[in-house]
């Protein structure tokens, strides 16, 4: 302890000096967290993202994850209805949505496009899932309707010159290889922000998805957990207790984010490390300059008896004063940058290949802030320490008369 408070007040002697460093020390810290942090949401927004759009599990025969369907819902789900019941019994189960899906022709009369159509049951869609839809024109699909309806998305209106209202054809082959075409109505245009997508992408309820299919079936059933973390368990229950169907996870379906998450990877660790480089140069800079200019000082003191090995011990614990101080500084700055962005968003240009951006965000992480305060403590003592060995075996008549 005694050397401890030597250190301190030797750090608070030249109080400028100290500050360059701490503040070197800080803008590194900073700089490292506020890279991970953002590399961290990245992560944690795609997760949820694909988690989102398929359900945390997707419950299916095994056939419709292995086979091609040679006609629609060839490999689908009957009695849905009660293996839904079944799922909501476990405890992890937040919703079960069924899901149609089926591609086909959409026409409005004069001209016909291909489409990625999905049918859903609109109410418990839009309330699990939340707002994934930006609406550009017109409501949601809702329940029970009067009439059969559907969503269209931005590109393929446009391309059919339809809006709310519009009445349109689809056209589809059904289970029993027949073309079956049905009347249907625009009630709302929508864009997800990916435009290639918005070119063919058709929402539209079970019921009339159904009918149009002319079956009973549904191509999966995507369960929505409470939490993330209960993926890994739930799925080895639902598993268990279906030993006919296959249980995948969001992961198994998630092929974009996998390949986006290996491309991010590839950039925050290029970026991780040319920011890791500059801060181990510039605080062993700034340490060597601290202990350089005190060579004379360091030889007055082997003069008076002190021992090199006391004189190391000091040094490096300046070096962890410094350091601490300035890692500690550094860290509150991220903390409060990270929450100043929630309260003051800052909007990102679009990715490439999507045409609406997306809100800058740091997550806060106790792990990775308590891993990086402490590697640079250690670092700017290691550097004291490096730095300080040649110094303090310099003899002294060569260390008082350096300047």
């Amino acid at each position: 302890m005694r050397w401890l408070m030597f250190a301190i007040q030797n750090t608070l002697r030249n109080r400028r000096r100290s500050l360059v460093t701490v503040a070197i020390a800080a803008l590194g810290t900073g700089a490292i967290l506020l890279a991970g942090g953002f590399a961290l949401y990245t992560y944690q927004a795609l997760e949820q993202s694909a988690a989102r759009s398929t359900g945390h599990l997707i419950v299916g025969v095994p056939a419709q994850f292995t086979t091609d369907e040679d006609t629609p819902l060839q490999h689908g789900l009957d009695n849905y209805q009660a293996l839904s019941s079944a799922l909501l019994a476990d405890p992890d189960v937040r919703q079960v949505l069924p899901r149609v899906a089926f591609s086909g022709l959409i026409s409005n009369g004069d001209k016909s496009t291909v489409m990625l159509a999905t049918g859903v049951e609109p109410d418990s869609e839009f309330a699990v899932k939340g707002p994934f839809l930006n609406m550009v024109a017109g409501d949601v699909l809702s329940t029970g309707a009067a009439q059969m309806e559907v969503m269209l998305g931005e590109g393929l209106a446009k391309s059919l010159k339809a809006k709310p209202g519009t009445s349109l054809t689809l056209l589809a082959s059904t289970t029993d290889g027949a073309l079956n075409a049905l009347d249907v109505t625009v009630k709302g245009v929508f864009a997800t922000g990916v435009p290639d997508i918005d070119k063919r992408l058709v929402y539209t309820d079970i019921v009339t998805a159904q009918r149009l299919l002319n079956t009973t079936r549904v191509s999966t059933l995507g369960v929505f957990l409470k939490s993330m973390e209960a993926t890994g368990s739930a799925q080895q229950r639902v598993a268990r207790l279906n030993p006919k169907l296959t249980v995948h996870t969001w992961l198994d379906a998630a092929f974009f984010y996998r390949s986006v998450r290996d491309l991010y990877s590839r950039i925050f660790g290029a970026l991780g490390l040319i920011i890791g480089v500059i801060v181990v140069f510039v605080v062993t800079n700034a340490m060597a300059m601290a202990i350089i200019e005190r060579t004379r000082e360091i030889g007055t003191l082997r003069a008076l008896g002190t021992l090199p090995s006391q004189l190391l011990r000091t040094l490096a614990l300046e070096g962890m004063v410094l350091g601490g101080v300035g890692a500690l500084t550094g860290a509150l700055i991220a903390f409060a940058v990270s929450m100043l962005l929630y309260v003051v968003p800052v909007q990102m240009p679009p990715p490439p290949g999507s045409s609406r951006g997306y809100p800058l965000n740091v997550s806060f992480d106790a792990g990775m802030y308590a891993a990086t305060v402490l590697a640079m403590v250690l670092l700017a003592m290691l550097a004291s320490a490096w730095i300080a060995r040649k110094t303090v075996h310099t003899p002294v008549v060569d260390a008082l008369a350096h300047t």
